[in-house]
């Protein structure tokens, strides 16, 4: 696929006529959620279909809500007194135009792939802005938005809520309610603190001054190179009727049913783990699960930045190959509730306590290559990223960009809108066919 890049430009924001300018110098330091969560450049891709939005609604539309979220506005950099934070500046967002001379769905996989990463701006090197956006026209009429954004300034939640503020932007809408929140102090530690669980080896952990650091993404040297070569994402495409059975299956006896989210990992869990052959019965899989903060912690409507920590929940490879779907299912659950409002509370009041600084420690939260046993999951089913209207209707498909770590899986509602889930899974190549087989068995 041969991308032509056209123009790439700032877009700044924009204000209302007669609105008092706000101030440029100011600097918001990243909370402790913005400061454990993965510092990477997050990317996704829209595709529309013809008649496709004009690029000046777009446009116009995002510099309105730039002027609203201006953290999306700014540029990640130290304050005054040397903490990590954004600076409101106004610097803008990066905003490239590019067209591909054939037809989208001739080229454009629906799936993750190295091909997409041309749909959107470079996600490595030094990136000044904190969102870029490009819009690729095909010869079809369908437009493709890649859109980046750094994640240690905001979640998939708070970015999705731009994304549909934009889209109302762009149709000459207000941006719609609540306004964005943002506030390193809306959650300060408890005078005195309480940390009452553990927080190292969880959210944070003394890295070993022998062992090089976690490898990040992308860095593709000798080995990690050659596994990226042999990573391949699977779509895999759970019908809403294969979830309801799963869900049925699941739940059986059990007074409340599973959720979706439960019910779908707990199934990738076993699927996964049967599909790597993985031999050894005692060994352990571990699941990175992300949890919201915001019901937790009672954060403000609209709350714009990072409120996620993780839920770890394990079981053996024998029990997970030998038990019923439900024992997978309750581990998950189990896991997830025990990350409750007590324990944020808690991860607020240790992490403000000083302890990382003086006791060296770094956030687990690194992109590695290779996570098998484990796995990690961003579950996407609750966010309204279909909601994103330019003018043109809603998108005719959306998918995270092509990130090869194997395991690392992601969980979207189907385009179809009638309830089922799409699963997007990096797999080893050599474990593909186990994969498919064993996906779609309620076995």
């Amino acid at each position: 696929m041969e991308v032509k890049v056209l123009s790439s430009k700032l877009v700044r924001p924009s204000y209302p006529a007669g609105a008092p300018r706000p101030d440029t110098t100011e600097h918001v330091p990243s909370s402790v959620f913005d400061k454990a969560t993965y510092h990477i450049q997050m990317a996704i891709i829209y595709a529309f279909s013809p008649p496709g939005p004009s690029t000046a609604d777009i446009e116009r539309g995002l510099a309105a809500v730039l002027g609203a979220y201006r953290l999306f506005a700014g540029q990640v950099r130290a304050g005054p007194d040397g903490a990590p934070g954004v600076l409101l500046n106004d610097h803008g967002a990066r905003f490239v135009e590019a067209s591909v001379d054939a037809h989208l769905a001739d080229i454009a996989p629906t799936k993750p792939s190295p091909a997409v990463l041309r749909l959107h701006p470079d996600l490595e090197g030094e990136i000044s802005e904190v969102v870029q956006v490009q819009l690729t026209r095909f010869a079809c009429g369908s437009l493709a938005v890649g859109f980046t954004a750094n994640h240690a300034v905001a979640d998939g939640h708070a970015t999705s809520d731009f994304l549909v503020a934009w889209g109302r932007a762009a149709r000459g809408l207000p941006i719609g309610h609540p306004p964005p929140v943002h506030h390193p102090d809306l959650f300060p530690p408890r005078d005195p603190p309480r940390v009452e669980f553990e927080h190292r080896g969880v959210e944070y952990y003394r890295p070993a001054s022998t062992t090089a650091p976690a490898s990040g993404h992308g860095h593709g040297h000798g080995e990690a190179a050659q596994q990226h070569s042999s990573i391949v994402i699977h779509k895999a495409h759970f019908t809403k009727d294969f979830v309801a059975g799963l869900r049925a299956k699941a739940s059986e006896g059990r007074g409340r049913p599973f959720s979706r989210f439960e019910t779908i990992l707990a199934h990738v869990w076993r699927t996964m783990t049967r599909a790597r052959g993985l031999g050894n019965p005692l060994q352990t899989s571990t699941i990175r699960i992300s949890v919201d903060g915001r019901p937790r912690l009672a954060a403000p409507p609209g709350y714009f930045g990072n409120l996620v920590l993780w839920a770890f929940p394990r079981a053996t490879v024998g029990d997970l190959l030998n038990r019923p779907l439900r024992h997978a299912a309750q581990a998950i659950h189990d896991a997830v509730a025990r990350v409750d409002g007590a324990y944020f509370r808690s991860f607020v009041d240790f992490a403000s306590s000083g302890a990382v600084e003086k006791e060296g420690l770094e956030a687990t939260a690194v992109l590695k290559d290779v996570l098998c046993p484990d796995l990690e999951v961003d579950s996407w089913l609750t966010f309204p990223f279909y909601d994103l209207d330019f003018g043109g209707g809603c998108p005719s498909y959306f998918m995270p960009s092509y990130f090869p770590t194997e395991g690392m899986l992601f969980l979207v509602p189907s385009y179809l809108g009638d309830g089922s889930v799409d699963a997007f899974v990096p797999v080893f190549e050599h474990n593909l066919e186990a994969f498919k087989q064993c996906a779609y068995s309620m076995e």
